[in-house]
């Protein structure tokens, strides 16, 4: 067994320990992640650096300690470093002691105090935390799915991006960090070895972040800091706040999200009887082109604001951004006319840890005001009829989305192929110009052509299992807008 793969096993048995306890996952990679850091800050003296932390909050503070007095001086320390603005307060925003047992505290301490995590490679201690992140995940009592994006997924559209040094590349709804962290390792990879001046800007200006949960941000900033990002403290490249409530003013090159999915913007108030109601807040800015309660097509029209002129954005979207009316219309004769909307990837269903979602990618680039419309053509890629994919028996893996990549021709984009025709039925790869998108009702992007074969041929169906699964998803979807209709009622 490798040395990665001993530490993640020690770490996870400890793990089921606390979950015995009553720790969910998430509780458990809290508490990882506060002492982790404190021990990594401590070790910064081996590499001729000095510890952010305070000497009297620090790490051989903690291992002094034992019972009610490590408890107390532990909570102390929490309590201590959430306080100011950087990095560091990022981490330990509202931090609370979640290890109510001090001898289990105390193990926990002991646990992490045998390693020398600096002395590990920074892919090692980032495929450690990226597996307790996507284990977290996993556990769907917490909901914590809804952070994680599928790592293939990521990967694919990272690989069509093709971020480059020097360039920003921003997350505005950015969970644990998983496109910043695919984004960076892309540019160390594929334009390799940087120069100084390129891992100074990769490691404290390329990537920025926005994440409005406590909880998930702090995730999101330690894993980034496993990875060497942000390693010299200063400024956080993760924002804790809403990023629909304002434009931030910083404009990118880059935007790479999968913003939350489910309900609508609301608000929850008590009103003169005690009862508490919930009211649908319609976001309105300046800078946007509609006024609408829906949470998606507000993070579309937010990249739109954040994007530099000629910046790109892919984004995963639920399907009622395609075809929704009203302000979806709106948004969608808009974005078409002022952006080159140029490629559409029609995601598979199962993949998610949500569940319930038919989503796609949407990848568009920010253009100039001008007369004609940008948008001239628009290429779909359907990767969702006759595809099953389940997240344990059957997941989505990386090489499932090769011929995408490959139809997408991130080298020219300008020169693509067709593999649907009249003498290729079964082509997922078609183009629809301008005229027959807004020739469409309510300008529908929605689009599918591919026979579904579970619907004409009983001998051809999918295992039970996964039609099971389906089935399932396609009533959770339901019963989420059937919610959301009764919450619009009681306004």
């Amino acid at each position: 067994m490798t040395n990665s793969a001993t530490i993640v096993q020690r770490v996870w048995n400890y793990c089921n320990v606390l979950r015995d306890d009553g720790m969910s996952y998430g509780d458990y990679l809290e508490q990882l992640t506060y002492l982790l850091f404190l021990k990594m800050a401590d070790e910064m003296g081996l590499v001729g650096k000095a510890s952010p932390i305070p000497a009297k909050l620090g790490w051989p503070s903690l291992l002094k300690r034992d019972g009610d007095d490590l408890e107390t001086h532990y909570r102390h320390i929490l309590t201590e470093l959430g306080k100011g603005s950087g990095l560091i307060p990022v981490i330990f925003r509202k931090a609370q002691n979640k290890v109510q047992d001090p001898a289990k505290l105390r193990r926990l301490v002991d646990l992490i105090d045998g390693e020398t995590w600096m002395g590990l490679d920074i892919d090692v201690k980032g495929e450690i935390y990226e597996g307790l992140l996507e284990k977290n995940a996993q556990d769907t009592k917490s909901g914590a799915g809804q952070y994680f994006t599928p790592r293939p997924l990521i990967q694919a559209m990272v690989d069509v991006m093709r971020p480059a040094p020097g360039q920003t590349i921003c997350d505005p709804a950015c969970g644990t960090g998983g496109f910043l962290l695919a984004a960076h390792d892309h540019i160390v990879r594929e334009h390799g070895p940087l120069d100084r001046d390129q891992w100074d800007h990769l490691r404290h200006k390329a990537l920025h972040g926005w994440e409005i949960v406590d909880n998930t941000a702090r995730l999101c900033v330690m894993n980034l800091y496993l990875h060497g990002i942000g390693v010299n403290g200063g400024n956080s490249p993760i924002h804790v706040a809403d990023s629909l409530a304002a434009d931030p003013g910083a404009r990118f090159d880059l935007v790479l999200t999968n913003p939350p999915f489910g309900k609508k913007s609301s608000v929850t108030f008590v009103n003169e009887e005690g009862e508490a109601r919930r009211e649908s807040q319609v976001i309105e800015r300046g800078d946007f082109i509609a006024s609408t309660s829906n949470k998606q097509l507000n993070f579309v029209q937010h990249i739109k604001t954040i994007l530099q002129m000629h910046g790109r954005a892919a984004v995963v979207v639920p399907d009622n951004v395609l075809f929704e009316g009203g302000a979806g219309e709106t948004v969608r004769r808009a974005l078409l006319k002022e952006c080159d909307v140029h490629t559409l990837l029609r995601l598979p269903t199962g993949i998610f840890y949500a569940q319930g979602v038919k989503a796609n990618v949407l990848f568009f680039d920010r253009k100039p005001a001008a007369e004609a419309a940008w948008t001239k053509t628009l290429w779909i890629y359907d990767l969702r009829t006759n595809m099953n994919f389940t997240l344990k028996q059957n997941p989505l893996q990386r090489q499932d989305l090769d011929e995408f990549v490959a139809c997408f021709n991130p080298a020219n984009r300008h020169k693509r192929k067709a593999t649907w025709s009249e003498k290729n039925l079964e082509g997922r790869w078609r183009s629809y110009t301008y005229d027959e998108l807004l020739a469409r009702d309510k300008v529908n992007l929605d689009i599918f052509w591919l026979r579904d074969e579970s619907l004409e041929d009983s001998a051809s169906l999918p295992a039970p299992d996964v039609l099971a699964a389906e089935i399932m998803e396609d009533l959770q979807a339901a019963l989420q807008q059937f919610g959301e209709i009764a919450d619009d009622l009681k306004v």
